[in-house]
């Protein structure tokens, strides 16, 4: 990967394909999240696409204190304007969702469409979103603190992933769960704690007028349709899209569907 500095901080990232520029945002728990989707004629024989780590993961700096969303929006701003992408078409997926949204409420001039794949939040006040921060984030955090960081790491999968996430997570994104691990410093310390701080609110999600798709697998954990549904009612130009069969690791499960889906969507809302 390159490097390029960024808010004082160097970044790795690559470019793959031609086209319409795409950025890739990767979720929380590992840097390689990307790669299904790189390998994919649907997007890389029509796009241009960004693929980098964030600032606290992998081949990029760390940064000292916490990191917020808001952060992360700008310097994944900086990294486009280092590298010449003036406005792009942007996916995220789980927390890195709410990076794109935050972008797209921050930087408008630099969205021109938003794939959400599984957002991690906003999360409505419901009994399945108690129940997953009783019963995963906050076990998750508790083994993590006393140095249990495999456990913590797969505490939290299942709650995300489902409980039988290891042999799709394995098959699709082979070394993901021990590089999850190794990164777990950065998810536990200042990911996590910026999702839960994230004040993202109705007023906020009408600023967010670029054409959005909300994708969920159709087998995934269901708070995340009920997360879907929140923001479909917030988002003034927002449609859903499910892929049936799949998990929250829908990327990894049907990789071509993802990217036939992504690439039919910003086809819809091109930059020309």
């Amino acid at each position: 990967m390159e490097r390029v500095a960024v808010d004082g901080l160097e970044l790795a990232y690559e470019l793959r394909g031609d086209g319409e520029p795409v950025v890739l945002i990767h979720w929380g728990v590992g840097t390689a999240w990307a790669a299904p989707l790189l390998d994919q004629p649907a997007l890389t024989d029509r796009h241009r696409l960004l693929s980098y780590h964030r600032a606290g993961y992998g081949e990029s700096d760390r940064a000292d204190g916490p990191l917020g969303m808001a952060d992360h929006a700008r310097h994944c701003r900086g990294l486009m304007d280092a590298l010449g992408i003036e406005r792009a078409h942007v996916a995220g997926h789980s927390s890195s969702a709410m990076v794109a949204l935050q972008l797209a409420a921050d930087f408008p001039e630099a969205v021109q469409s938003l794939a959400l794949l599984e957002p991690a939040r906003p999360a409505p006040q419901t009994e399945l979103q108690a129940a997953f921060l009783r019963d995963f984030v906050g076990p998750a955090i508790q083994r993590y603190r006393e140095g249990d960081t495999e456990g913590a790491v797969d505490t939290w999968c299942r709650g995300v992933f489902g409980p039988d996430y290891r042999a799709p997570l394995d098959a699709g994104l082979p070394g993901a769960f021990e590089q999850t691990v190794a990164e777990a410093p950065a998810f536990f310390t200042q990911e996590l704690p910026a999702v839960q701080q994230w004040a993202f609110t109705a007023d906020d999600a009408r600023r967010v007028t670029q054409p959005a798709v909300i994708l969920v697998g159709g087998e995934s954990v269901p708070t995340f349709a009920e997360r879907r549904d929140l923001l479909l009612s917030w988002l003034p130009n927002a449609e859903a899209a499910d892929l049936p069969g799949a998990t929250h690791l829908l990327h990894l499960q049907d990789p071509a569907g993802v990217a036939e889906l992504l690439a039919g969507f910003f086809a819809r809302h091109t930059l020309r």
